[in-house]
């Protein structure tokens, strides 16, 4: 009974005919389950299946009296059942039906975030495996530090997602349980076997145990996947954003034919995309901590939840949708620079090779402390006055007291940072 949605339709599972739909379907199916049990003749279920229907503008027209949108929802319906309406809800409350369809609407929305992580994932791999050895210098603290690769860094954003995609796989069956137990869980008026039978065709589980509603805690664990989920956008976008900048410029947003940067200065071209995910995701952590405010609610519960869900549920999923969509555009897009990776590399003079040659001094003899100190001395040198750093390692009487002239040229080579990006390549893309 549950839907399946692409992409583009991710707004209409939140549309009003869906959510009434939903309402319909649960109240029908606890009619069944109620008839199995004898507590409504198969010719009144007969015809409230042939009959039950719903009018949104009716329903609209009834709540400005009733100020009950579930009652306003069942009135409209007993009107369109006539006789036999008066078997439908029997025992069950509000919540029964509003928190089941919620699960029902959140896995219709799960479905389509799971299917959207994916398709990004395919594009990750794609680009990782196409910059495999598309050297670029590591950076940590911001200053550089020694090379990797960007399919590495592609590599990395992948194993992100995979998590990522896990969780929003956990999230999913974590939300996926509904109740029909009555005003506080008790079934004192309704049978167990009808939540079974509800949640059964519904693909939902029973809550264990309920209140009046299903706990919030679960729809808090929900809601802060998604949060997690676009913060890796958001770590993703921001990582652009910086190896976009005029001093760095190793990747950059595609730029479309007439696409325009600046109001005043003709010349721009701003990573306008990444900028958007990242201010998203900012929007995304705010609803996840408003779905952790949800969770102490007055004894059995109260209704503070309720406002809160009926903004954060749509738009949660709608946002993280999009935000998806645009990033696996983005990045299926993105220009790599190559030449400009590999100008930075050699930026610092061959600074970056320090830790080889401290490693060869110490594997020479020399004390980790004196190695240390000499190995730094040249690099500092060769930061402040621009000299080669490997010419300065061969003018250093005590380095070449331990090594050789080859032994710099082995310690100062690219390839000993790259010896083993196939076996992480064998790890993440197994």
């Amino acid at each position: 009974m549950i839907p399946r949605y692409s992409r583009k339709e991710m707004s209409a599972i939140w549309s009003p005919e869906n959510r009434f739909q939903t309402w319909l379907d649960i109240e029908i199916l606890a009619c069944e389950a109620m008839a199995k049990k004898g507590h409504i003749p198969a010719r009144s279920l007969k015809r409230i299946k042939e009959k039950a229907g719903f009018d949104i503008a009716r329903i609209e027209e009834i709540e400005k009296t009733t100020k009950h949108d579930v009652i306003a929802f069942l009135t409209s319906l007993t009107e369109k059942v006539g006789e036999d309406g008066r078997f439908i809800h029997m025992g069950l409350t509000s919540s029964d039906i509003l928190d089941t369809s919620l699960a029902v609407l959140l896995r219709q929305a799960s479905g389509i975030l799971i299917d959207d992580v994916q398709a990004l994932l395919r594009v990750l791999k794609a680009k990782a495996q196409k910059h495999r050895k598309t050297l670029m210098i590591g950076r940590s603290h911001g200053i550089h530090a020694e090379p990797i690769t960007f399919g590495l860094k592609m590599a990395l954003w992948h194993q992100e997602m995979q998590r990522n995609l896990a969780r929003l796989i956990r999230a999913r069956d974590t939300i996926s349980y509904g109740k029909i137990s009555g005003a506080v869980g008790t079934f004192s008026f309704v049978h167990p076997s009808v939540e079974e039978y509800v949640c059964r065709k519904l693909e939902l589980k029973p809550a264990p145990v309920s209140s009046q509603i299903v706990q919030r805690d679960r729809h808090a664990e929900f809601f802060t996947t998604l949060a997690i989920v676009a913060s890796s956008v958001d770590k993703f976008s921001q990582e652009i954003r910086l190896l976009q900048r005029t001093e760095v410029r190793e990747v950059e947003e595609y730029f479309a034919a007439g696409q325009k940067g600046s109001s005043a200065m003709p010349h721009k071209r701003n990573p306008v995309l990444s900028e958007n995910l990242s201010g998203l995701a900012r929007l995304m952590r705010s609803y996840a901590q408003a779905s952790l405010e949800n969770v102490a609610l007055w004894h059995e519960r109260d209704i503070s939840h309720s406002s809160v869900e009926r903004v954060i549920a749509p738009d949660a999923t709608i946002l993280l949708d999009f935000m998806l969509h645009r990033f696996t555009g983005l990045v299926r897009n993105l220009v790599v620079y190559p030449e400009r990776m590999l100008a930075n590399v050699g930026m610092t003079k061959g600074v970056i090779f320090s830790q080889t040659v401290l490693l060869k001094l110490i594997d020479k003899g020399m004390s980790r402390e004196d190695a240390y100190r000499v190995v730094q001395k040249n690099a500092m040198k060769s930061w402040n006055e621009g000299v080669d750093f490997q010419r300065l390692l061969l003018e250093d009487g005590e380095v070449m007291s331990h090594m050789k002239a080859k032994d710099i040229e082995e310690a100062c080579r690219i390839e000993n940072f790259l010896s083993h990006v196939d076996f992480i390549f064998k790890r993440v893309f197994c």
